[in-house]
């Protein structure tokens, strides 16, 4: 379901835009615009007995309420635009080479400057007697399209039983206490944590939620158990370095994607952690389920992000028979 009514008053953007301005107001070399912090960190809550505690929150100073405000934001050292909106930069992207060789794309998707939409498959999960919209189909639905500016994979199959799906409100199948999951508000904002730890969060309005085993990172560390290989989940062959993708959440708010064709579940925390999250899940695995795709700009052509990936860049376009997640700018 497409969701267009965000806050109105997006603190991250108006912070940046402010900043920006005093900037160049002052002519201060080298000044760039600070990234804010939110005031729940993403691995907030109670946290599992098997992964530690979770960090302390960091306050931000309120600001007055003003209209969006389209960002000057400058790329941050280390990390490529990928797509830029009405507010500025929505994505980036960098690439993090691990001691062992395998080689991760960490997506950035900015907080303030996107929403997020969780699709259903053609054939899982299963729907039972749930009514699915256009806007949460196996396609990008029409009122997307002029919105989309990424689509990344899920997670596992439903009949592994590593967790429950929601959608819309709706289901699919049971939410379990402890898991990693994805949950998208009613106003589309997502978040990354552990369901009945630090998610849902007070006073949200859940709308979706994506589950998949436990958390990979919490508290801004690797899980215990990250080199059992078998924990994450069966692989082609069993060999342990396969394809494989993960969503982490960082102290400011914004989701990181990571990919890789040939990796191991270390190397994912690892190159999530070193990008800034907090609090990861791993999403699907094996090569045919990994999948990454981005545009320019809203509405533009995709192009695949994850070198070597096999699905093709307009996979959420034509339709896929596994869940997928669309990212939309944000007006």
């Amino acid at each position: 379901m497409i969701r267009r009514h965000r806050r109105e008053a997006a603190p991250l953007p108006l912070v940046r835009a402010i900043a920006t301005w005093l900037c160049a107001a002052l002519a201060v070399a080298g000044c760039a615009a600070p990234r804010v912090i939110r005031s729940e960190v993403a691995g907030g809550g109670r946290s599992p007995s098997s992964v530690g505690r979770p960090a302390t929150a960091t306050t931000v100073a309120p600001t007055t309420a003003m209209p969006p405000t389209t960002t000057t934001e400058p790329e941050e050292p280390g990390w490529t635009t990928l797509s830029t909106g009405p507010r500025g930069i929505a994505i980036d992207e960098r690439t993090v080479v691990e001691s062992d060789g395998a080689q991760v794309t960490v997506a950035r998707f900015l907080a303030g400057h996107v929403d997020y939409s969780l699709h259903v498959g053609s054939e899982d999960p299963p729907r039972g007697g749930a009514v699915v919209g256009p806007d949460s189909g196996p396609a990008v639905g029409a009122a997307e399209l002029p919105l989309l500016l990424a689509c990344f994979n899920g997670g596992f199959q439903s009949s592994t039983g590593a967790g429950g799906f929601e959608v819309d409100g709706q289901v699919l199948v049971p939410l379990r206490a402890g898991l990693a999951s994805f949950v998208i508000d009613a106003a589309g904002v997502g978040q990354v944590g552990v369901w009945g730890a630090n998610l849902p969060r007070p006073g949200t309005a859940v709308a979706s939620v994506r589950q998949n085993l436990t958390p990979l990172v919490w508290d801004g560390q690797p899980n215990s158990q990250v080199g059992d290989v078998g924990a994450w989940g069966a692989t082609l062959g069993g060999r342990p370095v396969v394809a494989r993708s993960a969503l982490g959440e960082d102290l400011r708010g914004d989701l990181l994607f990571a990919g890789s064709m040939a990796a191991l579940p270390v190397d994912l925390a690892d190159a999530l952690v070193a990008s800034g999250a907090t609090v990861a899940m791993e999403l699907d695995i094996n090569p045919e389920w990994v999948q990454l795709a981005t545009a320019t700009s809203p509405g533009g052509a995709l192009a695949a992000r994850i070198p070597g990936q096999v699905r093709p860049a307009d996979q959420c376009q034509v339709g896929w028979t596994r869940d997928f997640v669309a990212v939309l700018s944000v007006g």
